[in-house]
């Protein structure tokens, strides 16, 4: 049951492979299905002692707009941990390093189409990298915005309609249940 008869690459890009696979389903027939195989992903809460969180706001081209989110990025340094990649990425895109960084959980992203799993991340500890070090961004990141809400503030913005990064909503509100210790 579910045994992968054959697969055809459909696309093979620097991000990600679109793949069509034929497979035998629960009731015996062979049906395609299109995969994205896609790299994985680190998101990180970035919560200060205040107890408040990081977003930044970044054009995403999918969408066509410009999205509240929470620091995030690929693992799409070869041999990095996942753990390494989400502080490296809390400051590339925030300007931010963290004296402790704990897994949360990992989600797929949808998979429904993708084999993308995203490993979130809560930073705590932090303090701005100092300006010389800062990452020097380009393409979508070049007019990255950042602010610090409360997090209670990012929960209204999940319910109002202005955070809708599904990564962003998952960690957000798994912090919340949570209850994680600030600081």
């Amino acid at each position: 049951m579910y045994e992968v008869v054959d697969s055809t690459k459909q696309f093979s890009g620097a991000i990600f492979d679109v793949v069509t696979d034929r497979l035998t389903m629960a009731d015996g027939a062979v049906h395609p299905r299109d995969v994205v195989y896609k790299r994985g992903a680190v998101a990180i809460v970035a919560l200060d002692a205040q107890g408040n969180v990081v977003l930044v706001r970044q054009y995403r081209h999918a969408a066509r707009q410009y999205l509240w989110e929470i620091p995030a990025g690929l693992l799409d340094v070869d041999g990095e941990d996942p753990a390494a990649t989400a502080v490296r990425e809390l400051a590339e895109e925030a300007d931010l390093l963290a004296d402790r960084i704990e897994p949360l959980f990992s989600l797929f992203t949808s998979p429904g189409f993708t084999n993308e799993t995203t490993h979130v991340y809560l930073a705590q500890g932090l303090s701005e990298v100092a300006e010389p070090d800062r990452h020097v961004r380009h393409a979508e990141e070049a007019d990255m915005q950042t602010k610090t809400v409360p997090l209670a503030t990012a929960i209204d913005m999940i319910f109002s309609g202005e955070i809708t990064n599904a990564v962003s909503v998952a960690a957000l509100l798994a912090v919340t249940a949570r209850g994680s210790v600030i600081d």
